[in-house]
């Protein structure tokens, strides 16, 4: 199913080139210019996910943000904007957007926030409730394991979470910054010692050699990979 974004960017040809490389990842993607037509196409809905500028003609990317907000509207918003002050980023936060990103911007770090954010918003559904590898079985509904020794594990959230993510993508490199914004959220500073500690609380449970996993894997310069097969 096609997820669908809404990139609001008076910039033409910035807007563009969003649309273009959102479109190349296959989303769905419509370009509006500012800050009227935002609320208008937003208030038709049918979206799951907006790229929206501060800055704008006829009206300011938060009065719109928070306009969405007050009638309900939950869709994830992702704020880029040339405004960098403390002040502006917790405004946003204050509106309850998801992200906030300043520029100039790395277009990579924008992509890998907007699948951070999808996959966030993704219906739960999709996700399975037992996973089993290597003689482990993880029961993400009462948090608890049975490893390969035979043992009975209570898991944090942090691990479920972790296991979840990157079972979820078997086989690809998952960026350490998605796995930040997924486990954490976008705007929570994490160093990158706590996360090396859950994935190496993982690895303790349930794999056999810790020095060469057979599972959860590190992908130098990337992030993590899962496998379900040794």
């Amino acid at each position: 199913m096609t997820r669908w974004c809404l990139v609001v960017e008076d910039e033409s040809p910035l807007g563009e080139m969003i649309c273009d490389n959102l479109q190349v990842e296959g989303y769905g993607v419509e370009l509006v210019r500012d800050g009227e037509a935002a609320a208008e196409r937003i208030a038709r809905g049918g979206l799951d996910l907006i790229v929206l500028d501060v800055m704008m003609p006829k009206r300011d990317g938060f009065s719109v943000l928070e306009e969405m907000r007050a009638r309900g509207d939950q869709t994830p918003v992702l704020i880029l904007s040339a405004r960098a002050s403390d002040e502006d980023r917790i405004r946003g936060l204050e509106l309850r957007a998801d992200d906030y990103l300043t520029k100039p911007f790395h277009l990579r770090e924008l992509l890998l926030r907007v699948s951070g954010l999808m996959r966030r918003a993704a219906p739960a559904e999709e996700s399975t409730e037992v996973l089993e590898f290597g003689g482990n079985r993880i029961d993400f509904r009462s948090h608890t394991a049975t490893n390969w020794r035979r043992e009975e594990l209570k898991l944090s959230e942090s691990e479920l979470k972790l296991l979840r993510i990157l079972s979820g993508q078997p086989g690809i490199a998952v960026p350490r910054r998605e796995v930040v914004d997924l486990l954490y959220g976008p705007m929570t500073p994490v160093t990158t010692r706590t996360l090396d500690n859950v994935v190496a609380a993982l690895r303790r449970y349930f794999e056999p050699d810790t020095h060469k996993p057979q599972f959860l894997h590190t992908v130098r310069g990337v992030g993590w990979r899962f496998t379900q097969e040794a």
